[in-house]
C-alpha cells in the first residue's frame, strides 16, 4: 500500500496532529512538497501533501484562506501540513475553518519536526510500496510462467485471474473466445467481441480500456503478436484500475502469451508444410503414403469422409485471410483437425464432412454474399466445395471443387457446392458468351429462313424436339398436320446440312434453343 495521511499521522517520529479533515486521512499520498508561494497550484500534479509555514500568506484572513484552500482542493492536493512556531505560534483559526469547510485534512507540524523528515518518510514509504509491488510482480511472473509451461494458456489465465482478483479471457485471430478464467467469465468475454474486432484493426501492439454502464467491471484489452496484424487478444476484467503489482502480472501474461502465439505460428507453418505434402500425396493417388505422413496431426481427417474446398481471390488477399481465420477458429473451437494449403491466390482446405470447419465456410460465404448485396459490388473471392470423399477419391474431390469454383465464378456466386451442380439445372452453365455465339451461329440460317415468311422452322423444331420426335403430339402443339411438320423438319435438315436422326445433333440444337432463349 502507498503511504496515506493516516500512516504519517501514526508515524511516531513525526508527531503530527490532525486539526481538520479527520475523516479523510485514508487518502494515498503521492509526494510531499514544500511551497511558500501564495499560489502553488500551477506546480501541483495531484495527490500531494503540501507543507507550508505561511511565510507569504495572510493566514488570519478568512476570505483569503477560503480562496487558498479551495484552489488547493481543486488541484488535487490531499493534505496540508502547517509548521507551527515559525511564522505563527499556532495554526490560525481562519485556515482551520477553511480546511474544515472544504474537507481538506490539515496537519499540525511541530517545530522540532523538519519538513525534510516528512518528505523522507513519504519517500521511504513509496519506495517500500514499489519494492513490494516489484517483488509481487516477479513472483507473479514466475507463477504465470510455471502455469503456462504446465497447463498452457488455460493455466496462465487461471493464474492471472487470481493475481488481479478478477477474470481473464483469450481471443483467437478471428475475435472468438478461446478460453476464460474463471469459467463464469465466458459470458462477459463474449460481449466484448466487437471491441476485440476494433482492436484487431490496429497495428500490434495495441490496447484499450472498456467500461461503462453496460459493463460490470473495468476491462483492459491487449493485442498479442509481433506482426502487423494481431494473432490474438487478451482481456483482463477487474473491479478497479490495476495497481503496480497487478500491472506487472498483466505485462508478464502478455509477454508469455505473445511467445506462445509466435511459437504457435512457427509450429503452424511447419504443420502447413506437412499438410501440403499430405495433399500432394492424396492427389497423386498415394493414400497410404499420405496417411503415414499425416500421423496424428491430420490422420483423423483421413479416417472419415472429408470435403475439399478450393477458394480463389484476386489481387487483394483479404478474402483468403478472412476465410483462413474463420476456418481455423471454427476447427479450434470444435477440437477438429483441418488442413489448409495456400497456393498463391488460392487456398485449398481439406476438412471433415459435417464438421465445424466446413460449416464455417458456408457461414463465411453467406456473410460475403450479404455484404455484396448491400454494397452492390462484386466479391473478390469465390469458393468451390466438393462432395464428401475418402482418401482414394481425393483427386476426384479436388476436381469437383475446381468445377464448383468455375461455376461459382461464372454465376457470380461466392460459394457453389458440387451437389448443387448435380441437383440443379444445366442451363445456368450455358450463360457464357462462347456458348451463346455457337448457338446463334447454329440457328442463324433457320432464323433467316423464317424472316422471309416462308415458314416457321424454329418453332417447329422446338416443338418437335420438346416432344422427343413424336410427330402427332408436336403437330398438335403447332396446330398443323403431321405431314406439314415432316416437310418442315426435312427443310431444317437441308438448311443445316445435318441429320435429325443423330442424337448429338438433336442435343446441340436443343441446347442452342435454350442458350438463345428460343426454346
Amino acid at each position: 500500500m502507498p503511504p496515506t495521511l493516516a500512516s504519517l499521522v501514526h508515524h511516531s517520529a513525526l508527531k503530527l496532529t490532525v486539526r481538520a479533515g479527520e475523516d479523510r486521512l485514508d487518502v494515498p499520498v503521492r509526494w510531499a512538497h514544500v511551497s511558500e508561494l501564495a499560489d502553488p497550484v500551477p506546480y501541483m500534479e495531484g495527490g500531494e501533501l503540501l507543507l507550508i509555514t505561511a511565510l507569504k500568506l495572510d493566514a488570519e484572513n478568512p476570505e483569503a484562506m477560503r480562496r487558498y484552500v479551495k484552489r488547493l482542493v481543486g488541484a488535487g492536493v490531499v493534505g496540508l501540513g502547517f509548521a507551527v512556531g515559525v511564522n505563527y505560534e499556532d495554526i490560525p483559526d481562519a485556515l482551520v475553518e477553511a480546511a474544515e469547510a472544504e474537507g481538506l485534512p490539515l496537519l499540525e507540524v511541530p517545530r522540532r519536526t523538519p519538513f525534510l523528515a516528512i518528505s523522507k518518510a513519504v519517500s521511504a514509504a513509496i519506495a517500500a510500496d514499489q519494492y513490494r509491488a516489484v517483488t509481487a510482480g516477479f513472483a507473479a511472473q514466475r507463477e504465470l510462467t510455471r502455469q503456462a509451461l504446465a497447463e498452457g494458456p488455460e493455466g496462465l489465465l487461471t493464474a492471472l485471474a487470481a493475481q488481479v482478483d478478477g477474470w481473464a479471457a483469450l481471443y483467437d485471430a478471428s475475435g472468438a473466445v478461446v478460453a476464460t478464467a474463471p469459467e463464469w467469465a465466458g459470458r462477459r468475454a463474449a460481449r466484448l467481441t466487437a471491441d476485440v474486432e476494433r482492436l484487431r484493426e490496429r497495428p500490434a501492439p495495441a490496447s484499450s480500456v472498456v467500461g461503462g454502464p453496460e459493463h460490470e467491471d473495468r476491462v483492459e484489452l491487449h493485442s498479442l503478436g509481433t506482426g502487423r496484424r494481431p494473432r490474438a487478444a487478451l482481456a483482463v476484467g477487474t473491479a478497479a484500475a490495476l495497481g503496480t503489482a497487478e500491472r506487472y502480472a498483466v505485462h508478464s501474461a502478455i509477454a508469455l502469451l505473445t511467445l506462445i502465439t509466435e511459437r504457435s505460428r512457427s509450429l503452424h507453418a511447419a504443420e502447413q508444410r506437412i499438410g501440403a505434402a499430405v495433399l500432394r500425396m492424396l492427389l497423386a493417388a498415394q493414400p497410404d503414403h499420405a496417411r503415414a505422413v499425416a500421423g496424428d496431426l491430420y490422420g483423423q481427417l483421413l479416417d472419415a469422409p472429408f470435403r475439399i474446398l478450393v477458394a480463389e481471390s484476386g489481387a487483394a488477399q483479404a478474402g483468403l485471410t478472412g476465410l483462413t481465420e474463420a476456418v481455423e477458429a471454427a476447427a479450434a473451437r470444435a477440437g477438429e483437425a483441418v488442413l489448409l494449403v495456400p497456393e498463391g491466390e488460392r487456398l485449398v482446405v481439406l476438412a471433415a464432412d459435417g464438421g465445424a470447419a466446413v460449416a464455417s465456410c458456408g457461414e463465411y460465404a453467406a456473410d460475403r454474399e450479404a455484404a455484396r448485396k448491400a454494397t452492390a459490388e462484386e466479391d473478390d473471392i469465390v469458393l468451390g466445395l466438393s462432395a464428401p470423399a475418402g482418401p482414394i477419391a481425393a483427386a476426384a474431390a479436388y476436381k469437383q471443387a475446381e468445377q464448383s469454383l468455375s461455376v461459382a465464378r461464372r454465376r457470380g456466386r461466392v460459394l457453389v457446392e458440387h451437389e448443387q451442380l448435380a441437383a440443379g439445372s444445366v442451363l445456368p452453365l450455358l450463360a457464357d458468351d462462347a456458348v451463346r455465339a455457337f448457338a446463334d451461329g447454329l440457328l442463324r440460317a433457320l432464323h433467316e429462313h423464317d424472316a422471309t415468311g416462308r415458314g416457321d422452322l424454329v418453332a417447329s423444331l422446338r416443338a418437335w424436339l420438346s416432344r422427343h420426335g413424336q410427330w402427332d403430339a408436336a403437330a398438335a402443339d403447332l396446330g398443323v398436320h403431321r405431314h406439314t411438320l415432316r416437310y418442315r423438319m426435312r427443310r431444317v435438315e437441308e438448311i443445316l446440312g445435318r441429320s435429325l436422326d443423330d442424337p448429338d445433333v438433336r442435343m446441340e440444337l436443343w441446347l442452342a434453343l435454350k442458350a438463345t432463349g428460343t426454346e
